[in-house]
């Protein structure tokens, strides 16, 4: 698997992708023959050396000599891609990358999604950014891709909208459940374009995942900042075995009124939404009350989707949200041939190489039921298996 992990030191724009791409191995001849199916004319494509505190890479700018501001909406955004001879991955990435911008405008301007007029993300060089970055990962055959914690500058700017708080609203809007920290730059760290195709494309945010580096690339950035060099930097390679660290959101409340047929139905609704991991433990509460402890784990960008359900079906009036890394095995679903016929399983593996097989509980009591035999019969048989018996 092809992976890659974007280092955000300086934080991340949407030229700063394109140009860490660029310098990690699409040729700009490929960029610019791609951008020149999308149905508009009056701009140039530049990529070039430049260096920040001595170290090089590749500034990407877009020079736009048609001289007009035209505001687009999220219909014409589509359009303008959907007629473009682009491969449908890249229509479909691209245009889901508009759509997390328009519902973050929508969201912060009270409007329809109809309503929301890109000005500066609408622009020319915008849209090249976008599915310039989308077509480069495709090109490089990219499959996953890793963030670091992402660098948040302070201050004001100027927009479209009058004199705006750093981070812009929208960046702010896209970054819910991501873990961020102040970098204490009155700058523009994260654009709303770097937020809306991070967290497109990002798996995880955090450590770097256990990688073979095959290449490197640096993406410049506009200005030259103090304290760092500002450049992105991506490390294109491929997945190794072994432990892997993630950020994961750790959901928490505190019940002492849930009905306990409540419960159940609540974890299925809670895996449902994307939950990693689901857990409720009896507590002490205030009032010497008998209560419940709900803890429930998942992905950054799902954390919405799970305290959602939390709200909804226990009943709780509030939860705690932090953010940790977690550490995990690889691990892959395999088929095993048994006494009994096909069944599913996980391996894992150490960092020695030793791969040991994990039984799945619905498939062990699938098997126990249909044979009628003892449940423990089954998952002694899978846990004494050898690795050479199984199949990816």
């Amino acid at each position: 698997m092809k992976t890659a992990y974007l280092d955000c030191f300086s934080g991340i724009s949407g030229d700063m992708l394109l140009g860490a791409l660029l310098d990690g191995g699409v040729p700009l001849e490929a960029l610019t023959k791609a951008i020149e199916t999308v149905p508009f004319r009056g701009y140039a494509l530049d990529a070039r050396k430049e260096k920040r505190h001595h170290i090089s890479g590749t500034r990407f700018t877009v020079k736009d000599s048609s001289g007009k501001k035209i505001h687009r909406n999220l219909s014409d955004i589509k359009k303008l891609i959907e007629d473009s001879n682009l491969s449908a991955g890249v229509k479909g990435r691209s245009k889901a990358v508009f759509e997390r911008l328009a519902v973050a405008e929508a969201q912060i301007h009270g409007v329809s999604l109809e309503e929301v007029h890109f000005h500066e993300v609408g622009a020319v060089d915008s849209i090249i950014d976008i599915v310039g970055a989308v077509f480069c990962i495709e090109y490089l055959g990219i499959t996953d891709i890793r963030t670091s914690t992402l660098p948040l500058g302070n201050g004001f700017t100027k927009s479209m909208h009058g004199t705006i708080p750093v981070p812009a609203p929208a960046t702010v809007a896209l970054l819910k459940g991501v873990p961020v920290y102040s970098a204490g730059i009155p700058f523009e760290m994260v654009t709303p374009t770097g937020a809306a195709l991070v967290t497109e494309f990002s798996s995880s945010f955090g450590t770097m995942p256990p990688m073979a580096i095959d290449s490197i690339g640096y993406g410049v950035g506009t200005r030259d900042l103090p304290d760092r060099p500002n450049l992105l930097r991506i490390l294109i390679g491929r997945h190794t075995s072994g432990p892997e660290t993630e950020t994961v959101s750790v959901i928490e409340t505190d019940m002492d009124d849930a009905n306990p047929e409540w419960l159940g139905y609540a974890m299925e609704r809670l895996f449902k939404a994307g939950a990693l991991d689901v857990v409720f433990m009896p507590a002490q509460m205030k009032k010497n009350r008998p209560g419940v402890h709900a803890q429930v784990i998942s992905p950054p960008h799902l954390k919405g989707a799970v305290t959602e359900v939390l709200f909804r079906e226990t009943g709780t009036l509030g939860v705690r949200t932090s953010f940790m890394q977690r550490t995990i095995m690889e691990r892959q679903s395999v088929r095993i041939e048994t006494p009994w016929g096909m069944m599913n399983a996980k391996q894992a593996g150490n960092r020695d190489g030793t791969l040991f097989i994990i039984p799945e509980y619905e498939e062990c009591r699938r098997i126990a039921i249909q044979e009628n035999v003892p449940l423990r019969s089954v998952y002694a048989w899978v846990s004494g298996l050898n690795h050479s018996s199984v199949t990816a």
